[in-house]
């Protein structure tokens, strides 16, 4: 009966391990209030956002000597202040660990600065994947 512990235990934590993995559908309603911030609809955001980081709020990417975190991949070399880049700029005002819960106001904050200062391109998936055909990405309500 002993072997099968890790199982079980397994069984039940592995639910809570991808609580952070939203759905399309999710991630599309989470994105509604900044359709149209900027030019950008709620589908390119949806669909930025599973190039990404796959649709993961705990998303944490290395990526050429700095780090990007959670759904909108946010970048600690300008964006947000870590252990890692102290020198960072910080432009955000906020600690990267915040992207990392499941509370999208304070990463939706930095991405409308973000959009602000270097627009849409700054999300390298947007050019090549997002921004056209975009109809797989709605969310179709119940």
């Amino acid at each position: 009966m002993m072997p099968f512990a890790p199982l079980i235990l397994a069984c039940i934590l592995l639910p809570a391990i991808q609580a952070t993995q939203l759905t399309k559908c999710e991630v599309y309603q989470a994105m509604e209030d900044m359709d149209g911030h900027e030019g950008i609809t709620s589908l390119e955001w949806t669909c930025i956002i599973f190039h990404s980081s796959g649709c993961d709020t705990q998303a944490i990417v290395k990526n050429n000597g700095s780090t990007e975190y959670g759904l909108l991949q946010i970048s600690n070399k300008h964006w947000c202040e870590s252990n890692e880049i102290p020198e960072s700029e910080n432009i955000c005002g906020i600690s990267c660990d915040k992207f990392l819960d499941d509370d999208l106001t304070d990463d939706k904050m930095c991405a409308k600065k973000i959009l602000a200062i270097k627009g849409i391109d700054y999300w390298l998936a947007h050019k090549p994947l997002c921004s056209e055909k975009l109809e797989q990405w709605r969310c179709k309500k119940l």
